[in-house]
């Protein structure tokens, strides 16, 4: 039996806002009285440990580059330890907090998901490297970490510039970063140019609407005639660039959200369900189980007790 068969639209007397879910955070340089902007590049220099707890920026993709020291993040309730020089890529909604120890040199480049988007379109492969988070270690090599530096002091200087063609400019540097960066994910080379770089498109595209409608139990034709392809193009481009079936990636989208609503959340599992659209709370449990190998409350239990 599949998710469709099962899931409804969660019932509204349940009041949601009133429980503790997923914290979404409003980064420091949204204020009113700055100018407009589109990518932000701060240097953290605080002494001492820094630590954060876990949270998601629902509007940006995040870059962090750890110049040197290291620590621990906790991404979507796994324990991830990096070591600088490295990079922490987090795209949007992406749920980490971050345990620096002493004194770690950092920079952080915050940009905004519309414009995010507009310079990932410029490469099918920039789609890849933030297709999920990831820490890019650039410790074999000085030159590496020196360069990503000196990368992201000239991105630095050209978004905070108001000289002539500074917003190409910035652009400009900010491709090169993420290119640089790219080249150091050494991610897999697709088999078939053509072929994959459109299915990496329609991929992207699927990514999006799940993302928007993954609560709504929508049927898998729903999704096709919205992007206007045919089930079977959908099908080919999700085996080729995801290596997943359509309904596979529907459903890793919706217990992505479970899992981050039991590590961090403080709702029962019969209210997650229904928040999911699953109107019996017992399917969800089988879902669940299906997919991840053990109870949702097992997992919250286990994933709580490692933290």
């Amino acid at each position: 039996m599949t998710h469709e068969a099962k899931v409804r639209h969660q019932p509204k007397a349940i009041a949601y806002h009133e429980l503790k879910t997923v914290p979404k955070v409003r980064l420091y340089v949204e204020r009113p009285e700055e100018k407009q902007w589109f990518v932000h590049v701060g240097h953290v220099t605080d002494r001492g440990r820094w630590k954060t707890a876990p949270h998601a920026h629902p509007e940006y993709g995040q870059l962090i580059f750890v110049r040197n020291g290291r620590g621990v993040m906790n991404l979507e309730g796994r324990s991830v330890p990096f070591d600088g020089p490295c990079a922490l890529l987090l795209p949007t909604e992406c749920v980490h907090g971050l345990d620096y120890e002493h004194d770690a040199d950092r920079w952080v480049v915050t940009i905004e998901v519309s414009y995010l988007t507009q310079v990932n379109s410029k490469l099918d492969e920039f789609v890849g490297l933030w297709a999920s988070p990831q820490v890019i270690t650039l410790a074999d090599s000085d030159d590496r970490g020196m360069e990503v530096h000196l990368l992201i002091q000239r991105l630095k200087e050209e978004a905070e510039s108001d000289a002539v063609g500074h917003i190409i400019g910035t652009e400009a540097r900010l491709t090169m970063l993420l290119l640089a960066l790219l080249r150091e994910a050494r991610l897999e080379e697709p088999t078939s140019e053509s072929g994959t770089r459109n299915d990496i498109r329609v991929v992207e595209r699927f990514r999006k609407l799940i993302d928007e409608h993954f609560r709504e139990n929508l049927p898998l034709q729903d999704y096709v005639s919205m992007m206007a392809v045919s089930l079977v193009q959908l099908r080919a481009a999700c085996s080729s660039a995801a290596e997943q079936s359509p309904t596979k990636l529907i459903h890793s989208r919706i217990i992505t959200e479970a899992k981050r609503n039991l590590i961090f959340g403080d709702m029962s599992v019969e209210q997650i369900a229904f928040g999911l659209g699953f109107s019996d709370a017992a399917y969800f449990t089988r879902f669940f189980r299906r997919e991840v190998g053990q109870s949702p409350s097992n997992f919250r239990t286990n994933a709580k007790s490692s933290s």
